[in-house]
């Protein structure tokens, strides 16, 4: 009786209810998204059960297609390296700044106050330094890959320094303290002891970085406009014209682009929750 009681208490939990229509959320779209990609543009009605509606023969031509037209070899290289290269300067710079100013701003007014200046930048909108950034980088001759990935750096700092000081709360000063009696320098300390512990937020910050620098499309575009390279989300919006959208190709592609992310994210997310967890608490 009790068991029946607290497995009906389970499911009239109204926590379930929103898990449930959060789940019918993501399905729906990715559910439209596959059918729309192996559809023939034939296949299209108005009608809403004409969309929703199954393949009567699904073909992979859309797939096809939508690589001849993004040129998508080369334009998931390049973001592929811009990704890439974002990352590694992410991991590396943030959790050095974030190490920094963690391991300070409780003792110092002047890393706290740094601490807050550098996070104050989470809440100037890109749409505000655009054509400032354009002019610079412009003047400086880096309209190009490189230019794009410093601007990400920049761009993802103030985040990833809030994510690596919060973690740090929880890494004893006592095992630096060790390592300082044993003869290792700071920078040693830093390298061998404190880099390797923080792991589980390094695969948080990797992959919340990677994914905003692989959807992102207004900063390569405006960036990298007229240098006759593109990335892959700016090469999708050719199946969008002033006269409609090609959603056949366009979802084979995005379908396309999903796939290095979710495969990414499988792999790591074990880490990430951990490392969101770990951070979160003080």
């Amino acid at each position: 009786m009790n068991q029946t009681k607290r497995v009906k208490e389970r499911f009239n939990n109204p926590v379930t209810v929103l898990l449930i229509i959060g789940l019918f959320t993501i399905i729906f779209p990715l559910y439209m998204t596959v059918v729309i990609a192996l559809k023939q543009p034939s296949e299209m009605t108005n009608t809403l059960g004409g969309i929703l509606s199954l393949p009567k023969h699904p073909s992979f031509s859309n797939f096809v297609e939508a690589i001849r037209v993004t040129h998508f070899w080369s334009s998931i290289g390049n973001s592929l390296i811009i990704t890439v290269a974002t990352v590694v300067l992410c991991l590396i710079l943030h959790s050095l700044l974030g190490y920094v100013i963690g391991r300070n701003m409780s003792n110092s007014k002047f890393y706290k106050s740094a601490y807050f200046y550098v996070v104050s930048g989470m809440f100037v909108p890109f749409a505000v330094l655009m054509m400032p950034l354009i002019k610079q980088t412009s003047q400086m001759h880096i309209s190009n890959v490189f230019g794009v990935i410093i601007l990400y750096v920049v761009f993802y700092m103030p985040m990833n320094v809030m994510l690596y000081a919060g973690y740090l709360r929880n890494i004893p000063i006592a095992l630096e303290e060790a390592a300082t009696v044993d003869g290792a320098t700071s920078w040693q300390t830093y390298w061998r002891v404190i880099f390797p512990i923080m792991k589980p937020m390094h695969a948080t910050v990797a992959i919340l970085t990677a994914l905003a620098v692989w959807n992102d499309v207004m900063t390569p575009l405006v960036i990298m406009n007229g240098s006759g390279m593109t990335t892959l989300p700016v090469a999708q919006m050719t199946f969008q014209t002033q006269f409609g959208t090609n959603y056949n190709l366009a979802f084979a592609s995005y379908l396309l682009a999903l796939l290095p992310m979710l495969i990414f994210y499988v792999i790591m997310q074990k880490q990430i929750m951990s490392g969101v967890v770990n951070g979160a608490v003080k």
